[in-house]
């Protein structure tokens, strides 16, 4: 059985994601076989593995830190909001079903079973696992029915490290409030407290350190430095989303979405010199961009609405007529189109007008496309001619079937994998799911032909691929044309390969972590567990 840690926060956003990657990457380099879990996570940025079930984005991202495949099995509860008082949910990769908070709230305990069967199956193939808790433990209108942070905690046996975030102000007060409020049970589960986020002289805080061991009886092992490190984020929490960056040279404009997800697409332009990122929310943000991107979103007719009556959609319209670029990925691409229809109500109903800039139509059913591809760059003209022939792997995952006029033409062409489907309603392709990792252990998936995806008409393109800019050779190619249609030579400007990019990313976080917290104190504590 393996050695098990968690990480559990004062409040969300304290940076436990980080840590937890952090932690896998030092017990990685340290020569064990290690595993993130979380037993449920809320987030819109979502994955596809390899035998076509989604799981949350920050599980992939510290599977990467610990040098091991994502699966499931790590995150085998994912709830993908689809409004304010309702989600998606998503258990061991596959759509059950659309619940409202309430009805989420009392459901979930069933799913215990389908948690543990998760956990003892990491458990029986790694030497750790690092779990990650979810907001604070101390939310006590939810602790009777958690299954996520202290709950989750005593399901495993787990010591707890607890994490503040000191950027926000009030770190004291969060760690000391927070093991205050927890039953006398949860509070000997904690053996360490991190202040996390610290800029300036730590020696300031020793008076405070001393404070907080002598008022909470648990060590700090550790003050954890506010780290510039550029890895995936799990939600839209993102600190990308509240700064208002300058033009770079090449400028790239996301709309963001109220809804946005896998924002993750476009972290390759991010480490570009010279080029600019920018997520705007309104028209006076806008400015004049040489690409506009439309991302991604899990409510796709709320979000062109919501285009619609923020004035962003004239604003891009107007941008398309100038012959900017526009880009839209998966809900993005679909609000590119003349049409969405919804006759089974699953985005709430009826028929809307699209944005009309691609002759095509999307119709939304009660399934959804999970499946990784790998495949080409059609013959592209307009501005992103260059792109033609260029290599591309990513996935699809999206609800609806678009369908492009005789007008448009295919951007790519990929292959098609067998994958398992979600019905809005039921677990009715789990037989299909089974089978596919029979597959993959019998030697992996097979394409079963290659098919067009996407469509482009003159400066407008789209596509339903996540992750198409993480190739070197594809953002290079976008930031080389969107130069050349300004007429700039961009060839000092250089694309990263993205996965070694990340790879050094984790490196650097590891080392960075090893100054700064008692590795010898967390691995007692991992040793001796709750003995």
């Amino acid at each position: 059985m393996a050695k098990v840690i968690m990480v559990q926060g004062t409040m969300s956003n304290v940076g436990k994601s980080l840590l937890t990657a952090g932690l896998c990457r030092i017990f990685k380099q340290d020569g064990y076989r290690v595993a993130p879990f979380k037993s449920q996570n809320m987030a819109l940025n979502s994955y596809i593995t390899e035998e076509g079930l989604e799981m949350g984005r920050a599980q992939v991202m510290q599977a990467e830190a610990a040098g091991v495949a994502p699966s499931v099995a790590m995150n085998p509860i994912l709830l993908k909001p689809t409004n304010d008082v309702g989600s998606q949910v998503i258990v061991n990769g596959e759509v059950i079903g659309n619940m409202k908070a309430r009805e989420y709230f009392a459901y979930k305990k069933k799913l215990i079973p389908d948690i543990m069967k998760a956990f003892e199956k990491l458990s029986d193939e790694y030497d750790i696992i690092v779990i990650e808790g979810a907001g604070s433990p101390a939310e006590i209108n939810l602790k009777a029915d958690d299954i996520v942070n202290m709950g989750m905690a005593k399901l495993a046996d787990a010591p707890v490290l607890l994490v503040g975030d000191i950027d926000r102000g009030g770190v004291f007060a969060q760690l000391i409030g927070t093991v205050m409020l927890l039953e006398e049970e949860e509070r000997a589960r904690i053996k360490g407290l991190i202040i996390n986020k610290f800029r300036g002289d730590k020696t300031i805080l020793d008076p405070g350190i001393g404070m907080l061991e002598e008022r909470t009886g648990i060590p700090v092992v550790g003050v954890a430095p506010y780290l510039h490190i550029q890895v995936e984020d799990e939600d839209s929490l993102t600190e990308r989303f509240s700064g208002s960056q300058e033009a770079g040279l090449i400028d790239i404009a996301v709309i963001r979405l109220p809804r946005i997800a896998n924002f993750t697409d476009f972290n390759p332009f991010e480490n570009m010199e010279g080029v600019s990122l920018r997520y705007v929310g309104n028209v006076s943000d806008l400015k004049n961009p040489d690409m506009i991107i439309l991302p991604g979103t899990k409510s796709t007719m709320e979000d062109l609405r919501w285009l619609r009556q923020s004035g962003l959609e004239a604003a891009v319209l107007k941008a398309a007529a100038a012959g900017k670029v526009i880009f839209g990925i998966c809900g993005g691409y679909q609000m590119l189109g003349e049409s969405l229809s919804d006759p089974q109500g699953v985005e709430g109903g009826g028929t809307m007008r699209g944005m009309g800039l691609l002759p095509m139509e999307t119709v939304f059913a009660g399934e959804k496309t999970r499946t990784r591809v790998n495949g080409t760059f059609e013959n592209v003209s307009g501005i992103l001619a260059g792109l033609s022939g260029e290599p591309l792997s990513g996935y699809e995952i999206h609800m609806g079937v678009t369908t492009p006029g005789e007008n448009c033409s295919a951007l790519t062409e990929i292959e098609n994998y067998a994958a398992g489907s979600d019905s809005a309603g039921a677990k009715d392709s789990a037989e299909d799911a089974a089978g596919m990792e029979k597959s993959a252990a019998q030697g992996g998936r097979r394409a079963v032909g290659m098919k067009p995806d996407g469509a482009f008409l003159g400066n407008v393109y789209g596509t339903y691929v996540h992750g198409i800019f993480d190739r070197e050779n594809v953002a290079k190619a976008v930031v080389t044309a969107l130069g050349k249609a300004k007429g700039l030579d961009v060839s000092q400007i250089t694309a990263v390969d993205f996965a070694a990019f990340k790879e050094r990313q984790y490196d650097i976080l590891a080392s960075e972590l090893r100054k700064h917290l008692d590795m010898k104190k967390i691995y007692e504590i991992l040793e001796e567990g709750m003995a």
